[in-house]
């Protein structure tokens, strides 16, 4: 992996989620005693025929005990010509998917980040990071969400059939643009390799690609944290 990230990030990804803000605010709330919900919100990746806007936002539910905390996000695809918003949920196993998950127990200890990274060179396909972890674990892995906004189509994935423990989504294959690059390894590993992978999770070595990334991230005044709900624990 990189070691030369210039944000925190948990696996050290090209594509940083907010971490810096998920462990200040889960050390300021337990200092001062405070539970409840605290947001983020991306800047909005726009697409490059500046039809579309993608944005996440990630929602942090600080409780009296720490390891009880979680860490959700829903991923937003708005049309920017009719204002349409369409909320995508990614399949990965700990995703927030009210339908699926309606005992918020389940929640408890969960990280669930999804932020977008990229959309393909004609604007038709996004691609998000999920980054997904437990709460005090070494436990940390990313998968990719795939939507297509013409087809109406959303994939999850990642290496499938490869020995490892951790995965960092690079972002789209220059090589095989229809693929998402990963890096994949053990824990403890010098050497990780290089992964393509398509959307039915079939992975093949990627020696001699590289990963390439579209689309302009641009900031507004509701990027980074907003309101939040407090109360004394």
């Amino acid at each position: 992996m990189s070691q030369h990230s210039v944000q925190v990030d948990p696996l050290d990804s090209p594509h940083p989620i907010p971490w810096s803000w998920v462990l200040a605010t889960l050390s300021a709330s337990h200092s001062s005693q405070l539970t409840g919900t605290y947001c983020y919100r991306t800047p909005s990746l726009i697409s490059p025929d500046q039809d579309y806007a993608a944005y996440s936002r990630i929602q942090l539910q600080v409780a009296a005990d720490y390891f009880s905390s979680a860490v959700t996000s829903v991923l937003f695809l708005e049309n920017l010509r009719t204002g349409d918003l369409q909320a995508i949920t990614p399949s990965s196993p700990l995703a927030n998917n009210p339908f699926l998950n309606p005992d918020q127990n389940e929640l408890q200890g969960r990280i669930s980040i999804v932020i977008p990274i990229s959309w393909t060179e004609a604007g038709d396909r996004l691609l998000a990071r999920e980054f997904e972890s437990l709460l005090g674990s070494d436990v940390a892995s990313d998968y990719g969400v795939i939507a297509d906004r013409r087809r109406n189509r959303v994939h999850t994935v990642a290496p499938t059939r490869i020995r490892y423990t951790n995965a960092v989504l690079l972002g789209w294959s220059q090589l095989h643009p229809e693929r998402v690059l990963f890096q994949a390894g053990m824990l403890g590993d010098e050497h990780w390799q290089q992964w393509s992978v398509d959307v039915t999770g079939h992975t093949t070595l990627a020696r001699g690609d590289r990963p390439v990334t579209f689309g302009q991230a641009i900031n507004s005044i509701w990027t980074g944290p907003q309101m939040q709900d407090q109360k004394q624990a």
